[in-house]
């Protein structure tokens, strides 16, 4: 029977006060209910990865974990050394490499990170614990997407200027203006009251379509287009098409006076041939918003610690893809590969002489 020799594991060089730290929401995150620290930790692994991972057990939280910076406070392994024991130490169990997104919409980013365990797990323990890790990931992203209450700002409503609205109401009601003719055949001039209410437009009487009033309004745009009436009200279905289409009251009455020809014998069937042969595609209303794309559900992925090629947990037992898994793989049943043994030089060089000599 085999008997296990439990070597004292070689001391890892004490940590620095200025190790280098990874950017927020990077490098090492410890996972949780490990066991308490004890003189038999790691001690079932090789010396290399036993010196790795009694370094890596006291990094702080957020410490860097790349290869280039351990290989540079582990002076006894270069980085080839460091990446290997990394990668015999997620099979045995101790850590996970992961990237996550942070953010939501077009602030997605992606952040990479090593969860490490003293206690040893294994596969279905880390898969467990990474998908209540995705579900986190998600319920974060959920909350960054829709701001709270007291993020949320509401336009205050603007006063009226001093003095505007306690003006209009003071000013007595205007008085229809009427055409006298003066003693000397001169008409007076309004009064300033008149002229400010004649420069006003007057609003649309109540009952009138919007239709309607553009049509009415059109002779203020051009005077070719000055309609009565009856031809505002023989026109009022043709342009209610219009509006109900999606179209704006600006839209339309940029539709029907823009390029005009040099003369308008009858506005009325110049407007009803516009109006027919112009009218717009139907359009969605101006209120509707526009749908936004779903944000991809957030998935933590986890990345193989010899090559990086990310994948679900499930995809990577040990925390390898197939390929490397294959590749290190180093049990009783993998024979080693043979190499063919080397020619036998004398017996060659012999051969030649032979060849050689005269006949």
């Amino acid at each position: 029977m085999a008997t296990q020799h439990i070597s004292s594991a070689l001391q890892p060089p004490a940590l620095s006060d200025a190790y280098p730290m990874a950017n927020p929401g990077y490098g090492k995150r410890s996972a949780p209910d490990q066991l308490p620290r004890s003189a038999k930790d790691f001690a079932l692994l090789p010396t290399r990865e036993r010196y790795v991972a009694g370094f890596v057990d006291h990094l702080p939280e957020g410490a860097s974990m790349s290869v280039k910076q351990l290989a540079k406070q582990l002076p006894l392994y270069g980085q080839q050394a460091i990446s290997t024991a990394l990668t015999a130490l997620s099979v045995a169990g101790h850590l996970r490499r992961v990237r996550c997104p942070v953010g939501a919409g077009e602030e997605t980013r992606w952040v990479f990170r090593t969860f490490w365990s003293r206690t040893a797990r294994d596969n279905e323990w880390w898969n467990t614990f990474l998908a209540a890790e995705t579900a986190s990931t998600q319920a974060a992203n959920t909350d960054m997407a829709v701001p709270p209450p007291s993020a949320r700002t509401e336009v205050p409503s603007m006063p009226a200027p001093v003095g505007v609205d306690d003006q209009r109401h003071l000013e007595p009601p205007a008085v229809p203006q009427q055409r006298h003719t003066h003693p000397t055949g001169t008409t007076p001039q309004p009064s300033s009251a008149l002229a400010r209410e004649a420069a006003t437009p007057p609003t649309a009487e109540p009952g009138l379509s919007p239709a309607y009033v553009a049509l009415a309004r059109l002779g203020r745009e051009n005077h070719r287009l000055a309609l009565s009436a009856d031809d505002c009200a023989a026109l009022e279905p043709r342009a209610a098409e219009w509006l109900a289409r999606g179209v704006s009251v600006d839209y339309l009455t940029t539709a029907l006076t823009a390029g005009l020809p040099a003369e308008i014998n009858s506005p009325v069937g110049f407007l009803r041939r516009r109006l027919t042969t112009k009218l717009p595609p139907h359009l969605p209303p101006a209120t509707t918003t526009r749908p936004t794309p779903a944000t991809p559900a957030a998935r933590v992925l986890v990345e193989c610690t010899e090559c990086g090629t990310p994948g679900p947990s499930e995809a990577l037992p040990d925390g390898l893809c197939r390929p490397c898994r294959e590749t290190c793989a180093t049990g009783p049943g993998d024979p080693s590969p043979t190499l063919p043994a080397p020619p036998d030089i004398k017996t060659h060089m012999a051969n030649l002489r032979n060849l050689l000599k005269p006949v």
